[in-house]
């Protein structure tokens, strides 16, 4: 689509700046995948869990979210595929934790803030 095919004045000055700071295609098609995943609940929470206790087995998880092993499993398997999620085995049992170079700005905002966003009282329930 042109600046000129536009019914309303167009301000090509912002248009490049705009275009010269948004993300390639490619990119916000990565970053609504990773978004994606932490759009579950499940995998949200197993990330916050491994975020504040560090490492956990599948059954230790499922106990921490009152889930089933079956459904931890599952959410580590995909963040795992994802490279989120790192996996050690000692003996039988299988620890999880947040993969080595997790990004500390998706801890921080997405693990982090965000519950605590979600937890604030909504400026329509106040009234």
């Amino acid at each position: 689509m042109s600046e000129t095919s536009h019914d309303h004045p167009v301000d090509p000055d912002r248009v490049a700046s705009a275009r010269a700071r948004l993300p390639t295609a490619a990119d916000a098609e990565r970053m609504t995948s990773l978004l994606g995943l932490l759009a579950d609940p499940v995998r949200a929470r197993l990330l916050y869990a491994l975020d504040v206790a560090q490492e956990l087995c599948v059954g230790d998880l499922a106990l921490a979210l009152e889930v089933t092993e079956d459904q931890a499993g599952y959410g580590l398997r995909v963040l795992r595929g994802a490279g989120l999620v790192s996996r050690r085995k000692q003996g039988r049992v299988v620890y999880y934790r947040l993969a080595d170079g997790f990004p500390e700005p998706l801890r921080e905002h997405c693990l982090r803030q965000l519950v605590e966003l979600s937890r604030a009282p909504v400026a329509d329930e106040e009234a």
